[in-house]
């Protein structure tokens, strides 16, 4: 077997020499690897060049959500399968898998897991693996970027901010069969189920079934949510409603922050949704390891 890594060199904030790690992992292996460290602005088309020289059999995305995305994008609806090295400051989309964050842990899952269809979601021009929305959580990310720290205490500022400046929203779900207008202080476009912090938005989320979920929040309910995580009884629909869907059109009176697997898009108006069925194929923990 042949694994071409693609590794983003900026992602977290570890001291891990992450080209180091995997070569002595493979070293005493038949595993052919290949190495291919992400240089700054590296182009979508550039990845996908230097993933077709490779012809590798497997190809390894190290980094987290971001990195991730970009490698789906290039393996969209072929049938090359994705690994996960988690080694971004959030890796939500490996936590959701059952992916382990030990880096030695997540390399034997590449030859030893198994692989799983799962569908992904077409926003606009691009496509979200994990979380994406508008409003609150998008200005969040945006402050949360702009800090220094980093890390619990740099995520708890830029909250603390986005409660005292973000203001709500006006918007409108077209939705197949219904429109709904609402106040809301945050709509997730939801892929999988909870945010990279552990916090669940979207309990019924599946990742390989033909829907995903849109979270409408009404008004700033982090206690709705944190109920339903500590005690699992369901949304209060006053303040937050679920809609399953394949399809929606979000469109907001005011220009609203929006926010795409954790990185910061910009303000707009609309966002378009659409499933894309079995769209990438992603190496699993075999069930005995989740």
């Amino acid at each position: 077997m042949k694994l071409l890594f693609i590794i983003n060199p900026g992602s977290g904030s570890h001291d891990i020499n992450l080209k180091e790690v995997i070569s002595t992992h493979f070293d005493a292996k038949k595993t052919e690897i290949d190495l291919f460290e992400l240089p700054e602005d590296c182009s979508l088309e550039k990845i996908k060049e230097r993933i077709k020289r490779a012809k590798a059999d497997r190809v390894v995305a190290v980094g987290g959500d971001g990195t991730l995305k970009l490698v789906a994008e290039c393996l969209l609806h072929t049938e090359t399968p994705i690994g996960i090295i988690p080694a971004g400051s959030a890796n939500g989309m490996a936590k959701e898998l059952g992916i382990p964050t030990d880096i030695e842990l997540a390399l034997a899952i590449l030859d030893e897991g198994h692989l799983q269809k799962i569908h992904v979601v077409k926003l606009n021009d691009e496509i979200c693996i994990h979380l994406s929305d508008l409003g609150f959580n998008a200005y969040l990310v945006k402050k949360f970027d702009s800090l220094p720290q980093r890390g619990m205490w740099g995520y708890a500022k830029a909250t603390w901010h986005a409660l005292w400046n973000h203001s709500g929203m006006k918007v409108q779900l077209k939705l197949k069969n219904e429109t709904i207008t609402s106040k809301a202080a945050m709509v997730a476009i939801a892929n999988a189920t909870m945010y990279g912090s552990g916090l669940k938005i979207n309990p019924d989320g599946k990742l390989d079934d033909d829907l995903f979920e849109v979270v409408l929040v009404k008004d700033y309910s982090y206690l709705e949510i944190l109920k339903i995580w500590i005690t699992k009884l369901p949304f209060n629909p006053k303040k937050i409603e679920v809609f399953q869907t394949a399809e929606v059109k979000i469109s907001s009176k005011h220009k609203a922050h929006f926010q795409i697997d954790g990185e910061y898009i910009g303000r707009v108006n609309t966002v378009e949704a659409k499933i894309l069925p079995a769209a990438i194929t992603v190496v699993l923990p075999s069930v005995s390891e989740r």
